[in-house]
Order: C-alpha cells, then structure tokens, then sequence
C-alpha cells in the first residue's frame, strides 16, 4: 500500500509545473510562438496532404507539428534551451541558434508544456559520478557513427548530428532520452542512468581533451590529419627532388 503511495506522489509531482513558473504566462507564450505548428492546446497540426499529425521528419510532414502531450518538461526544456524552437521556418532541420526566449519565459513555456498532460521530467544528470572510459566506450557504441567520437558532429541521409560542444550536461541528458530530429531516443532500459552519466562525462572531455604528444588539428577527425600529413610529404619530396635535380645539374 505504501509503495502505491510513493508512486502515486511521483507520478503526481512529474505533472507538476516547476516551482516559481508562470503556467499562464507560459500559455501566452505557446499562443505566440508555438501555437502555430502545434495548434491550439499543444495537440499538434494536421497536416491536410496527408490527414494525419507530424512525425519528428519534418520533411515529409511540412507545416505541421507533434502533439505535445505528454512530452512533459524534458522535451520542451531540451528544445528551448538550445534555441532549436521555435522555428525560423517549418521542414527544415531543428539547429542551435541564438535563443528568442529569456531563461524566465522559458521556465514558464516549459511548464506550461508540461501541463498538458503528464510526462518526463527535466533531468539531472551528474557526470562527477560517471566513469570516463566506460563514457567513451559507451559514446562510441552509440553516438559516434553519427556525431564522430570526438562529439565534433557529422553528416547522415537528409541531417547533420550537431556538434556538442555548446551542449550542457542536461541537454545531453535530454537529447539521449528524447531523440531529437533522426536521432535515435534510448530508454533508460538501453542507457541506464549511470551509464548516462559516463556519457555526459565523456562529452564534456572531448570538449577539452587531453591531446598528449599530439597535434589534434581541431580534433575533427582523421581526414584532415591526414591531409596534413600529405601535405608535408608533399612539400619534403618536392624539396628533396630540387636538391638532387641541381646535383645533377652539377
């Protein structure tokens, strides 16, 4: 009986808006910004080609937005906080960009969001207690086809995975659980919240790595070294072949 309490009170408190937001103020904000793409109430646009509402391709969904209920604080956080919404334009690709929103109307939009019905969360990760070898491990089994395993980001069918290093701690944390735009969402069940916390360490170190005898070129990856590398080679032949040509010569 109480372990029906606790979940109830938690389940109660995951639908609560964040203390000090103005709800009210957050839906005047939804009406300004967002209502648009996510119609009234956050229950998403139909689109009227296809008679249905939008999926995260909006390619294929143009001029129309996911409902938003449900997606609780996470999602709503996640995409105000990197300036990804709103956008400048529908079909295109979400991008981080200069925030419309100051941190208090965001707060307020959030909880607004979140009011809608009940959902996730916004967490809190803590990358002081993750482990950063099991993080780049982790990083590259997961995110590094897309993003490059030194988080510089990359190229895939229809979208560039961002590069993260403006990324905060909870912005990863949220992106993981989210799966924004193509990205993949992974569940607790296939990154654990430890496991999380490794990842999020590990990102904040390739922000800044340690490059130890090495030159790392921005650290973009092995395409550039390499050309440096032709390059110099280059330049040593062709200096090499003047010396022995005016040898001949002699």
């Amino acid at each position: 009986m109480r372990a029906a309490g606790v979940v109830f009170l938690a389940a109660l408190l995951l639908a609560l808006p964040a203390a000090g937001a103005n709800v009210q103020n957050g839906k005047r904000l939804f009406g300004r910004y967002c209502v648009s793409c996510h119609g009234p109430n956050g229950e998403g646009a139909t689109d009227q080609k296809t008679g249905g509402s939008a999926g995260r391709n909006q390619t294929v969904f143009k001029g129309a937005g996911p409902s938003l209920k449900g997606v609780g604080a996470l999602s709503a956080d996640f995409y105000l906080t990197t300036g990804y919404m709103p956008l400048k334009r529908t079909g295109i690709q979400p991008r981080r960009g200069r925030l419309l929103l100051g941190p208090e109307q965001i707060a307020d939009l959030t909880a607004y969001v979140a009011s809608l019905g009940r959902g996730p969360a916004i967490p809190h990760p803590h990358p002081e207690r993750g482990n950063l070898s099991e993080g780049m491990h982790l990083f590259t089994e997961h995110c590094a086809g897309c993003h490059q395993v030194v988080a510089r980001g990359g190229y895939v069918t229809h979208a560039l995975p961002p590069g993260l290093g403006e990324a905060t701690p909870t912005q990863i944390a949220e992106a993981v659980r989210i799966g924004p735009y193509v990205m993949p969402a992974f569940s607790e069940k296939a990154i654990s919240n430890r496991e999380l916390d490794s990842i999020v360490k590990y990102v904040l170190y390739a922000k800044h790595p340690d490059d130890q005898g090495g030159w790392s070129l921005g650290d973009i990856g092995p395409i550039p070294e390499g050309l440096v590398t032709w390059f110099i080679a280059a330049a040593v032949l062709i200096a090499v072949c003047m010396v022995l040509g005016k040898r001949l010569r002699a």
